[in-house]
């Protein structure tokens, strides 16, 4: 919401505090650095076993680069719990000075006051803007016309594949890259080939009670459509029938037990690939320590492109300023500070398998010779996030209400265009009501 004219900014926080009983949000003006004091800002982050070991070195390398600001981290458990204490935290009055979110949850975040947004020009001082991030990944950022997030990453769904097998089944090509396959059918082609060297399946994939994995596929394969589903609030989800069914029913085509196993969970799917039994694994690049932890000779690439448009699931982490009503100037601005040593800094952070945001790190020659990640770094151009809407993201029902929809189809062989019905009518169900961080609706971007 911009200020009238005729008042301050910060009187016109202070009038929207009292009107609407929480602080919106509000940008702060450039404030002076002390070079003598030691600044220690607080971070809240979500990132937990080798995400957080990764996170811990990054922040230990840019403390020990400076002596103006220490970071002092907080690791709290991923999901509701994590979102939850934030979400208290900026209404009590006692949020950090950063902290990591989805970029997916931001749009719910926005209204109610939670978050303060960034300064692009503040950002920009310090070689931060939209020429050195992917489009989709900083557009994202955005609520409107303000900038919210800043993207650290993407964590694209991708498809790892064990070289021995795939080589022994000659689909690799003279580069030992995977062999592009172009519509459903060539890759049917190509995994059927697959599953007659491979000792287990062709492909492991684990969806059994997890709603996010199969969102993961189908949103990616239905992006590749050309297509993405509108959720207008207060009006009805915009679904292409035709294109959601065609999708689901691909994802029913290969758990035939051949290609992939007719029932498998994350972990077992997880398993099967890790031990080689395995010729391909659609994942999060998130599982790339699992994999090299376990030793197998493996490559990565996007999952192909099967309906004419380059498209891939992924959601990313991202840095938000928690609403602070008297934010500290001097806090405020080594936090952007940080923000942007973190960034510039985060060639750490591709090796644990994300996507850097911030191209110079993945245009730089030293990315180019980490394998597999920059076999799948094109992925960044090509990022499909979740329909904007308050009740979707990561961490969010919303995953798991599609995964109650359409498990059927994947399990028992239910009929597709009925369980895409029971998704549209759950959209429909959470679009009719209010986003609880604005309940009437006056918030504008």
């Amino acid at each position: 919401m911009t200020p009238p004219l005729d008042l301050s900014r910060r009187q016109f926080l202070t009038a929207s505090s009292l009107a609407a009983g929480a602080a919106l949000l509000a940008g702060c003006a450039p404030g002076q650095v002390s070079a003598s004091d030691t600044q220690t800002l607080q971070f809240w982050h979500l990132l937990s076993g080798g995400d957080g070991v990764t996170m811990s070195s990054l922040l230990d390398g840019v403390n020990d680069a400076q002596d103006a600001y220490r970071i002092r981290p907080t690791v709290l458990a991923w999901g509701t719990p994590y979102y939850t204490k934030l979400a208290m935290a900026g209404a009590g009055g006692r949020a950090p000075d950063v902290a990591i979110m989805h970029a997916t949850r931001v749009n719910g975040w926005a209204p109610g006051g939670l978050l303060d947004d960034w300064d692009l020009d503040r950002l920009a001082d310090l070689g931060v803007d939209k020429s050195t991030f992917p489009a989709p990944i900083w557009e994202k950022g955005f609520v409107g016309d303000r900038l919210f997030s800043v993207a650290l990453d993407a964590h694209p769904f991708v498809m790892m594949f064990n070289t021995d097998v795939c080589d022994a089944a000659g689909v690799l090509d003279t580069d030992g890259r995977l062999q592009e396959t172009a519509s459903p059918e060539e890759f049917l082609d190509q995994l059927r080939t697959v599953s007659g060297t491979a000792e287990g399946h062709a492909l492991s994939y684990g969806y059994l009670g997890d709603g996010a994995q199969m969102w993961r596929l189908f949103y990616g394969l239905y992006a590749q459509h050309g297509l993405a589903i509108e959720l207008p609030l207060g009006g009805k989800a915009v679904i292409d029938k035709d294109a959601a069914v065609e999708s689901l029913t691909f994802m029913q085509t290969l758990l035939d037990g051949e290609i992939a196993a007719a029932q498998n969970d994350y972990g077992s799917a997880i398993a099967e690939f890790a031990t080689g039994k395995s010729g391909m694994l659609m994942t999060g690049v998130w599982e790339l320590r699992t994999m090299q932890n376990a030793g197998i000779p493996f490559d990565a690439t996007m999952i192909p492109t099967l309906y004419g448009t380059p498209a891939v699931y992924a959601d990313s982490h991202s840095f938000v300023l928690p609403h602070q009503t008297n934010a500290d100037e001097t806090k405020r601005e080594l936090t952007y500070q940080f923000v942007a040593d973190l960034l510039k800094g985060s060639f750490g952070w591709a090796e644990a398998g994300h996507i850097p945001a911030f191209l110079p790190v993945t245009e730089s020659a030293e990315y180019a010779d980490l394998i597999p990640q920059a076999h799948y770094a094109e992925a960044a151009e090509h990022v499909v996030y979740d329909p904007t809407a308050w009740f979707t993201g990561s961490g969010s029902s919303f995953q798991e209400d599609f995964g109650a929809a359409v498990q059927g189809v994947l399990l028992s062989g239910d009929d597709p265009a009925a369980a895409i019905d029971r998704f549209e009518a759950r959209a429909n169900t959470m679009l009719a009501q209010p986003n609880p961080a604005d309940p009437e609706g006056k918030w504008k971007p």
